[in-house]
């Protein structure tokens, strides 16, 4: 929490010299009483004593000059609040081996049926690109707020050689750059790239990439698709046909997101697949932004006000 006006804190120091005075004056009253009488006769003319009750509404008085105090200082605090803008950059493998079969009905498939679904998720004010990246990374949709465009280029999809990892992730963090909002702002872009993770080809290392990213301050979120069961067919001069295991490397991946600020997921169904992009849904529609708290420090201490007045007025009441 931070203080726009902090100066007004140094009114904090009253409160324990009021505390002190308090006890000084409630000293005296004692002295003051027995010059007049014997406090042991106190009980005989007094049939309750409030006893540690009284100190209740000094209590809740001095909790309300805090508050008030602190309220004055005009705080603000940190708080989640939806974004207005950003931009998501989906890159998506297409490489060779996201036509396995392991994850039904295929990977490149089931990464095309759940980055429909996560689309849906994302605020209509948000931009959305799509990269697709094989031997080399290219811009399949620009950022864009039509969904409809996204959908086709990502149905549009096709599997071909190479895995150029690196190079999809400066693409896309570049592409996201490059936008400004009306007021020439870079709005908050991140990057979620969906591969089986061996990187093969490409101008860029991911670690370069991921360095370049991190100083862009672009996350990017990584998904690994596939199981150790992967495996793709190729021909061979001649007609024969082979049979090529491709199990998932992660390793790259989790590199890359924890190097940029992202954060890695392990997906080995469809299934599992969507609950990610759900759930980056909603981590990329939220942002952290201070706000002043003023109003809730001076209600708080205009209760407990009243809280104080009333148990001051109905616990201490004098019979008449």
């Amino acid at each position: 929490m931070s203080f726009q006006s902090p100066l007004a804190l140094v009114a904090l120091v009253l409160i324990p010299v009021l505390v002190v005075l308090y006890v000084v004056h409630r000293r005296r009253q004692t002295t003051y009483a027995a010059r007049w009488g014997s406090p042991s006769l106190l009980p005989n003319a007094v049939d309750r004593a409030p006893g540690r009750l009284r100190y209740l509404p000094l209590v809740i008085l001095l909790v309300a000059l805090t508050t008030l105090v602190v309220g004055v200082a005009r705080p603000h605090a940190t708080v989640s609040v939806k974004r207005e803008e950003a931009t998501v950059l989906l890159a998506i493998d297409v490489s060779r081996s996201m036509g396995a079969t392991d994850v039904r009905p295929s990977r490149l498939a089931a990464a095309q049926i759940a980055a429909s679904k996560f689309i849906e998720k994302i605020p209509d004010e948000f931009r959305i690109g799509l990269v697709a990246f094989g031997s080399s990374a290219t811009v399949a949709v620009a950022p864009t707020t039509d969904r409809e465009l996204v959908r086709a280029g990502i149905s549009a999809l096709k599997t071909g050689e190479g895995t150029a990892i690196g190079d999809a992730v400066v693409l896309s963090a570049a592409l996201g750059r490059r936008l400004k909002t009306r007021d020439g702002v870079v709005p908050p872009t991140s990057v979620l790239l969906i591969s089986d993770g061996a990187p093969d080809g490409g101008r860029t290392s991911p670690r370069a990439a991921a360095q370049r990213a991190r100083r862009q301050h672009v996350p990017v979120y990584t998904v690994a698709l596939g199981t150790r069961d992967g495996v793709v067919e190729h021909t061979l001069p001649g007609g024969f046909r082979e049979q090529i295991r491709v199990p998932p490397a992660p390793a790259t991946l989790q590199m890359i997101s924890r190097m940029t600020g992202g954060k890695f997921f392990r997906a080995l169904d469809s299934d599992r697949l969507s609950e990610i992009y759900e759930d980056l849904g909603s981590r990329l529609g939220k942002k952290k932004e201070s706000r002043e708290v003023t109003d809730v420090f001076a209600g708080g201490s205009a209760l407990l006000l009243v809280v104080g007045g009333a148990l001051s007025a109905f616990l201490f009441r004098r019979v008449p």
